[in-house]
């Protein structure tokens, strides 16, 4: 009899585990997005020649990480609702470099963040996305985690990297600029930073959709209205800049509110 009431009651708690719907954040590493660094090459366009006056390098990284956050919504029959925004970044080194009587001599490239507490900083490549997310959930008897697979459309957003041929576009506009006014192409090191610095601030995010596939699983105790869920998202499709390796793979660990 004990045995059948100690069941019971498990059977009960198990059921009130999942929540109808919730609210989370979560720390989002995309271990496979790669950017390859570009040694130093010289500067050389279709109007300008700068080989042996003006080169270009940058550094790389071999993941981007973030933040983000979930709701989701378990009321329906058969699949729940999930819907994610995650932001993920990483810096990279990026250099002009002159030549004094021939040796190279480097001039690093940090891009101004108006109006943040970061005044100047190293380039940063910066992806974000937005998912809806279709899943079904694996029931467990008596055990409160609750698994699922699913899937869905994401909406994606993505910087440029900082590369040879921005640069080279820059040199043939100022020297556009220099043909139109009547003067000489000429221009400093400095001059030519603070144009990449300009060029930059204007480029725009590249916006694509794509699909993406995942698995997971969400962690709830009874009464307590707190989860933890660990999500990880295969993404296919998507517009990403040439010199990015996007890896397609992201995990979403976090937890938060769960009624």
């Amino acid at each position: 009899m004990n045995f059948k009431l100690i069941f019971a009651a498990a059977a009960l708690l198990a059921t009130q585990s999942f929540a109808i719907a919730g609210f989370g954040a979560h720390y989002t590493p995309s271990v496979g997005t790669k950017l390859k660094a570009a040694d130093r090459a010289d500067i050389k366009t279709e109007n300008v020649n700068l080989e042996g006056k003006l080169g270009f390098s940058h550094g790389n990284f071999s993941y981007i990480q973030g933040f983000g956050f979930k709701a989701w919504l378990d009321l329906l029959p058969f699949v729940d609702i999930e819907a994610s925004f995650n932001i993920q970044f990483a810096s990279y080194n990026a250099a002009l470099w002159t030549y004094d009587e021939g040796e190279p001599v480097k001039h690093p490239l940090e891009i101004e963040l108006g109006g943040t507490p970061f005044a100047k900083a190293t380039p940063k490549y910066v992806g974000m996305n937005a998912d809806i997310s279709v899943t079904y959930p694996i029931s467990i008897p008596l055990f409160p985690i609750r698994p699922y697979v699913g899937g869905g459309l994401t909406m994606h957003w993505n910087t440029f990297v900082l590369n040879k041929a921005f640069i080279e576009n820059i040199i043939d506009n100022m020297y556009e600029e220099a043909k139109a006014n009547g003067k000489d192409f000429s221009f400093d090191e400095k001059q030519l930073a603070d144009k990449v610095v300009d060029y930059a601030k204007k480029e725009s995010l590249t916006k694509s959709i794509g699909i993406h596939l995942l698995a997971g699983v969400r962690f709830k105790l009874p009464i307590i209205p707190i989860a933890a869920y660990a999500n990880v998202k295969c993404y296919l499709g998507g517009d990403y800049d040439d010199d990015i390796d996007a890896g397609h793979f992201a995990f979403e660990l976090g937890g938060g509110f769960a009624l």
